[in-house]
């Protein structure tokens, strides 16, 4: 079951110009000033930016791991609980959460810098 400091060890392992910050008064990360995950009051969930065809999928194949409020209905992010997400998965929706935050340039080097060799 991943934790809080789980989560940022992933991002600070593998996202270029991640930053601790906060948002709403509780532990958030961002890229460039801008959030792309913050972790829930209740420190059991966290927040992420996707799309809404995606999130929708989510919800419907596991709610126990994912989940919308009212107050996130208008918003392209989702709930993520931590003690119910597959650790690949979770891997996953941050790198995409950084993606979609990160200024074009970064995310072009980060993916030039990740592309597997092909020789």
């Amino acid at each position: 079951m991943p934790n809080w400091n789980e989560v940022i060890a992933i991002c600070e392992k593998e996202l270029p110009e991640l930053e601790r910050s906060t948002s709403y008064g509780t532990p958030a990360l961002k890229v460039r000033s801008k959030l792309f995950c913050r972790l829930r009051e209740d420190e059991e969930q966290i927040v992420v930016f996707c799309d809404f065809m995606e999130r929708e999928a989510l919800v419907q194949s596991d709610p126990d791991a994912f989940q919308v409020t009212p107050h996130y209905q208008d918003w392209p992010m989702v709930l993520i609980r931590l003690s119910a997400v597959d650790p690949q998965e979770l891997f996953e929706l941050l790198v995409e959460s950084w993606r979609r935050r990160a200024p074009k340039r970064l995310v072009a080097g980060y993916d030039e810098a990740t592309e597997p060799n092909s020789d």
